[in-house]
């Protein structure tokens, strides 16, 4: 099985040196990303699902990859990826994911209502849900161009993905993305072309937008002072989306940026280039 790993990684470094861009770096692990070769000679791209969910398939030198994302509460072992070709029998390919524990932090939150809803909160914060999960969930069968992610936002990133997190010593979820330190105002630029899937100011992440990249690749940007697109815009890479700000659970201005793949929140520093400082 570590055998099936190492060929991923072999064939995304080499991808990456013919083609000059950056994919996600393959990290196999609770909130990493798998990159997996899909054998056999197919004209159409395969059908992939991960974990119920449909993944992201693209074709380089007439091998056709899967790109799947591990949801940060996948437990370590073997798993396996369902392959359906546009003919043929329906297989699996097995990977393994690596046990990893990320580190705890402690944050004190002034508002209590921001760490214990009341039922009307609960309400709001269910429909917030609701719209989130229905984007995080989507699937567009375009084609992302090759090409790293840019950094949505200029600053150094302050608290890392993963991070289990406590509030007023109550344990949360963990941390599903990366928070970049930038001051209120602070432009906030799209890390790649997509449709804006959603906007609007949800109870815990604020004002919020959500851009779908294709084939399942979301990215949400949280706690903006302003939002500066609108629902259904297509957006390029570094275009202007918001300005930073800390509205919602915020105890200061930052932006928040989360990476969904396959419905599952991923790390976003494996999308964006390696010399990128953190």
């Amino acid at each position: 099985m570590r055998l099936v790993l190492r060929v991923c990684v072999l064939f995304f470094s080499g991808l990456w040196a013919s083609y000059s861009v950056a994919l996600p770096r393959a990290d196999a692990v609770p909130g990493g990303v798998v990159l997996i070769p899909l054998s056999g000679t197919y004209d159409i791209a395969p059908k992939v699902s991960f974990n119920g969910q449909r993944t992201m398939v693209f074709k380089h030198e007439n091998v056709w990859m899967a790109v799947v994302g591990i949801p940060l509460d996948m437990r370590a072992g073997q798993h396996a990826i369902v392959v359906k070709p546009n003919q043929g029998a329906t297989f699996n390919v097995p990977f393994v994911v690596t046990e990893k524990l990320y580190k705890a932090e402690y944050l004190t939150i002034t508002n209590q209502r921001q760490v214990d809803p009341n039922p009307q909160d609960l309400k709001r914060i269910n429909a917030d849900m609701a719209e989130m999960n229905h984007v995080f969930s989507m699937w567009r069968d375009e084609t992302r161009d090759l090409m790293p992610f840019v950094k949505p936002a200029q600053g150094s990133f302050s608290d890392n993905f993963g991070l289990r997190r406590f509030f007023n010593q109550q344990a949360r979820n963990p941390h599903s993305g990366i928070d970049i330190a930038a001051p209120e105002g602070a432009r906030v630029i799209a890390p790649a072309s997509g449709i804006v899937q959603a906007t609007g100011h949800y109870f815990f992440n604020g004002n919020t937008v959500l851009i779908d990249h294709g084939q399942g690749l979301i990215s949400m940007f949280c706690h903006l002072s302003k939002i500066k697109v609108n629902r259904g815009e297509k957006v390029s890479q570094g275009q202007l989306i918001g300005l930073v700000g800390h509205t919602g659970r915020a105890t200061g201005p930052h932006l928040h940026w989360s990476i969904s793949l396959n419905n599952a929140r991923v790390n976003p520093l494996l999308f964006v280039a390696e010399n990128v400082t953190p």
